[in-house]
């Protein structure tokens, strides 16, 4: 399997870089050169050579299909992850909200904090890297930021039905940790930056995420979205394709989508929204989505590995250390391709977060509205900036309580937090009233009313059924 380069400024296929070619000398300028174009042109590439052992991986398949298909339903809601503050634990099919619609896939978020005591890389990639410790985080304090709450903890699914899952997935993690750590400092030496470039915006015991993904074929009750077009949070993630089916698809520059098929012995790596804002656009984020398997062919399992990053971190810290060559190569390949197309709002907006932490928040929110909703007072008694920002999430369910049932009825929740002018106190309640019904014709009087929230200190909260999904953010 050979290294490919992207050189359109809108691509066409996704490259594929054999990630060994990057520690031999005679190579490695040719794989930075390849780095360099897919950061630039892409955002989405292929890594084959990552060192990962093949019975590990096969291992990791084994459990996240054993999870899905063995594992008592009741074991899973045991685990649901409405029942912790920290958005991690197993969400049910339909339950999560991407591009207003429902994805129809059912999945369980995992983190482990990694502290890296050295780092050895040798031809034989990786194979020698495991040199530190993974522990959990210790629950943050009354007076940590409200977004510190998602440090944990895990809710693991009980080992009397699957004994070897946690110690599978936390190893697994243990060793994508390295990868992705040792892929960031590639990426800074693409960029003309010092290897060590992005190093301070990591945790000395840096937290990283982990998903398993089951999206069932299209004989069930869907609509074809397994996951809805999205931006990946964070720096980078790496994707392992645990079967055969095809789905993934990345948006190219002229809007196009691209399939992204698996391929054996790689994994798929997305440059995330944190790259692209901590680069000032340099390095993209591409737009990416998942279509549900054809009928008949059964379900698609993946296991997303999302790179952490320092919660504290901030945007302005970093962009303007990107050489100006860089960024020359940056503004000529968007003028070739006429300018930028993309379905997707970029969340990560400089001056609009104060840093990844709370903007990692806002699409934790957005994605999972049952977990917002029920830890809301979390959001907006403790920390008043985030529910200030956050007027509008979706969630969906049959009734206030948060019942599963995404094709009955979309709620949509407007929280409107009055602040003093010293910010120093808010008022915040949360009442699921039947208040008014929308519908997409009614979305001018659904935003005047939405203005009027804002001139009157009240929180109001709006509980509407039966309307078309729509977002209103505060700009």
């Amino acid at each position: 399997m050979t290294s490919t380069i992207a050189t359109s400024a809108s691509f066409t296929e996704i490259p594929l870089l054999r990630l060994s070619e990057a520690f031999l000398p005679e190579t490695k300028p040719t794989f930075l050169v390849a780095l360099r174009n897919a950061l630039l042109n892409v955002g989405f590439l292929y890594i084959s050579d990552t060192g990962l052992p093949e019975d590990l991986v096969q291992r990791v398949i084994d459990q996240c299909h054993a999870f899905f298909e063995t594992l008592p339903e009741q074991e899973k809601l045991n685990i649901e992850m409405k029942n912790e503050k920290s958005f991690l634990g197993y969400s049910r099919l339909g339950n999560e909200v991407t591009a207003g619609k429902a994805d129809w896939r059912e999945q369980l978020d995992l983190v482990r904090r990694i502290s890296l005591v050295r780092l050895r890389v040798t031809t034989r990639l990786l194979t020698r890297l495991l040199c530190q410790k993974s522990t959990n985080h210790p629950t943050p304090s009354a007076t940590a930021p409200i977004w510190y709450n998602m440090l944990g903890p895990n809710q693991w699914p009980t080992p009397t039905y699957l004994p070897e899952f946690r110690s599978t997935y936390e190893e697994y993690i243990r060793r994508m940790s390295v990868i992705s750590m040792t892929f960031t400092s590639l990426i800074a030496e693409a960029l003309g930056l010092r290897p060590e470039a992005f190093s301070r915006f990591f945790d000395a015991d840096q937290q990283h995420k982990l998903k398993l993904v089951k999206y069932p074929d299209a004989s069930t009750d869907s609509a074809g979205q397994g996951v809805g077009p999205h931006k990946d949070s964070m720096l980078t993630s790496y994707l392992l394709q645990a079967s055969p089916h095809k789905g993934l698809q990345a948006q190219n520059i002229d809007g196009r989508w691209i399939d992204c098929p698996p391929k054996p012995g790689t994994l798929v790596v997305a440059i995330g929204q944190g790259m692209e804002a901590l680069t000032g656009g340099v390095c993209a984020s591409t737009t990416h989505r998942v279509l549900s398997p054809e009928a008949g062919l059964g379900a698609r399992y993946s296991v997303p590995f999302f790179q952490g990053v320092s919660f504290d971190a901030r945007f302005e810290d970093f962009n303007d250390e990107i050489p100006e060559w860089i960024r020359k190569m940056k503004e000529d390949s968007i003028k070739r391709s006429g300018g930028r197309q993309d379905s997707v709002e970029f969340t990560f907006v400089k001056g609009k977060w104060k840093s990844l932490g709370e903007a990692t928040l806002m699409n934790r929110v957005k994605s999972h509205p049952d977990v917002g909703q029920r830890w809301v007072r979390h959001y907006s008694g403790h920390e008043p900036a985030v529910t200030d920002k956050l007027l509008v999430s979706r969630s969906f369910g049959a009734d206030p309580s948060g019942a599963a049932s995404p094709k009955e009825r979309c709620r949509v929740v407007a929280a409107v937090t009055t602040i003093d002018e010293d910010r120093k106190s808010s008022t915040s309640a949360l009442k699921c009233t039947p208040h008014c019904l929308v519908t997409r014709y009614m979305l001018c009087a659904f935003k005047s009313l939405y203005s009027m929230t804002i001139t009157h200190p009240m929180l109001s909260v709006l509980y509407i059924s039966n309307a078309e999904s729509m977002h209103i953010w505060r700009s």
